[in-house]
């Protein structure tokens, strides 16, 4: 789970053009958005598309999204359990 957790945060580092981020200081259980990493909503539209097209997983709704964009652990046991 761990490694998941660590190529998850550089896809997204590189994705949303994070060069500022430290990923060091990112930790697994850090929030993702408002006032953990920061992201918006512009940044969750990319997040989606960056499952789909590199993990092959779909966010079924938006109310899944909370759920699933909380932190980077919770993004990637969503991965891990929708990827196999």
């Amino acid at each position: 789970m761990e490694e998941l957790i660590e190529k998850i945060k550089i896809d997204i580092i590189e994705q949303l053009n994070l060069e500022d981020v430290n990923k060091e200081e990112v930790g697994p259980d850090d929030l993702l958005f408002g006032e953990g990493l920061g992201l918006d909503s512009i940044d969750a539209l990319e997040l989606i598309v960056l499952l789909e097209k590199k993990y092959g997983v779909k966010v079924a709704s938006p109310e899944e999204g909370k759920e699933i964009f909380k932190s980077l652990r919770t993004l990637a046991q969503y991965v891990q359990e929708k990827a196999g």
